[in-house]
């Protein structure tokens, strides 16, 4: 797909879509290797009916970093004073809130998130970037260290990513977006 057609697709795509529509386009995107992914995204989810949907927009997931193959850090929020801070999510309890994620949405829940938040920082890296066979492809992917998820990419275009979360045990991925910070 031309890179021009990906970007407009996604577009109509991020307000929400069937999931088939999404990896319809995902699948139709080239690989990425590890080296392309260096520096910081923005991340976004795509609403296609997962339980994750919006969970991590509403406690203020920032997105993504990349410092190099052994050096990812999976969880970024937005915490006060405009800062930006990586979440360990060895304490992410993962499977318990795919199971109550609608209660989840909250402002009591996000405040509480927020006076823990401190409590889940790291300064280390928390994942690590391997080329990954994946829907037929094999491209870069970020493999968590504490969790049986890892996070395959795609790109749209040079700055722009289409990604699949895939957990063990999932029904299906969770899709979203990464785009490269520019700051």
């Amino acid at each position: 797909m031309a890179v021009e057609n990906a970007a407009e697709r996604l577009r109509e795509l991020e307000g929400g879509a069937a999931l088939a529509d999404v990896l319809e386009l995902f699948d139709s995107l080239p690989a990425v290797r590890v080296d392309d992914l260096a520096g910081t995204w923005r991340g976004n989810g795509i609403d296609t009916g997962n339980p994750l949907d919006g969970l991590l927009e509403r406690f203020g997931w920032y997105g993504k970093s990349f410092d190099g193959p052994e050096r990812a850090h999976p969880l970024l929020f937005s915490a006060s004073g405009g800062r930006v801070v990586s979440i360990n999510p060895a304490f992410v309890p993962i499977r318990p809130m795919l199971k109550v994620a609608d209660k989840l949405d909250s402002p009591v829940v996000a405040k509480l998130f927020r006076l823990l938040m401190p409590l889940m920082t790291t300064r280390e890296p928390r994942a690590r970037l391997r080329m990954v066979e994946y829907r037929g492809v094999s491209s870069a992917a970020m493999v968590y260290d504490a969790l049986p998820i890892y996070d395959p990419f795609r790109a749209v275009d040079d700055s722009t990513l289409l990604c699949a979360m895939d957990l063990r045990g999932a029904d299906a991925p969770f899709m979203f977006v990464l785009r490269r910070d520019a700051a």
